[in-house]
Parts: structure tokens; sequence; C-alpha cells
């Protein structure tokens, strides 16, 4: 289905894979009724820097079917039927930010996200160095910029944060302190 208003399909009409708790394909659902009927699925997180190693953060739109008008230290989102995790890190990158050309995201880890009230997904964490100037989309990005390590620290305890970003965001310093 098409907005009309916006002339953007639907993203509740989008088809995602549904996966178990090994990440094995089980089945296909619509957006809308995976997150309705809580349904396991994937997506993919990815960070961002700049030449000079600052951070991108963004708060989504409120119009977000997750989380929304939340901080988020990553761009991403869900995983298509039929779409690697790979493809959709990329894809997902170049959307939010609104670029083409970006490298391919370096993939990281994947862990299961689970936060007990019905958001179950397995996430792949990616980071990639941006040095292309960025122009988010509107439908995704209520505000943007690229912060320093410090300022994202400060910012961790002030902002209202997406959770499962909050929780890839912990897993991937936990990552590079090994």
């Amino acid at each position: 289905m098409t907005d009309v208003t916006s002339g953007q399909a639907d993203p509740r009409d989008e088809i995602l894979a549904i996966v178990d708790e090994n990440d094995e394909v089980v089945g296909e659902a619509p957006r809308g009724e995976v997150y309705a009927r809580g349904l396991r699925h994937r997506c993919a997180f990815i960070l961002v820097r700049d030449p000079e190693g600052r951070v991108f953060v963004h708060r989504r739109t409120p119009t977000k079917l997750v989380f929304p008008s939340h901080y988020d230290v990553f761009v991403g989102g869900v995983v298509g039927a039929g779409e690697s995790y790979d493809d959709a890190a990329l894809r997902e990158a170049q959307e939010e930010l609104g670029v083409s050309g970006l490298p391919q995201p370096t993939p990281l880890f994947k862990f299961l996200y689970e936060d007990g009230a019905g958001h179950s997904w397995w996430s792949y964490v990616y980071e990639v160095v941006c040095d292309l100037p960025v122009s988010p989309q509107v439908e995704e990005v209520d505000w943007h910029a690229f912060l320093t390590e410090d300022e994202l620290e400060r910012r961790l305890g002030e902002w209202e944060w997406t959770p499962d970003g909050l929780a890839a965001f912990e897993r991937l310093r936990e990552f590079r302190a090994r």
C-alpha cells in the first residue's frame, strides 16, 4: 500500500523473515503483523563515524513504529525477507544517512535482543566510516549530529534512547574491551 499523502510505501506492509531462537527462518509476515504479534525477526545496527571519529547520533521521528522520538547511536533497521544482513546494513545506512556510495559496513557481531515486553530480534552490529555529506531521511530522522565520544557519554544519561540501541552499544563496548 502507498501512502497517498507522501507517496511512500507503508512500512507496515514490508515483508520480513520470521526467525527462531537460532536465527533460522521459519516464515514470513508483514512488518505490521510482526510487531503486533511480537514475532522474532532480524535487524541490522550500523555505528557510523565521520573521518574525525565522531559518532552519528539521531532522534527518531514520532511516526516510527518502534521507539518513536527516541535517540539512537545506530542507524539501521529490519532485514527484509530474502535479504542478507550485509545487504540490509548497506541499504539501511545509505537510506537513513541520505547518501550513496557508502562503503560496505564491517560486520562485528550478532546477538539476540529480547526485552521481556514482546520485542525480540536478532541484531547484527556493524560499523562504517562515512566521509560523505549526510542528508538524513526526514521520515526517519528528526535531528542528527556527529558527537565526540565524550559528548555521547554525557548524553547517554540525559536523553531517552532506544532500548535495543543501548543494548547493542553496551555489547559493542564489551566487544571492543576484549
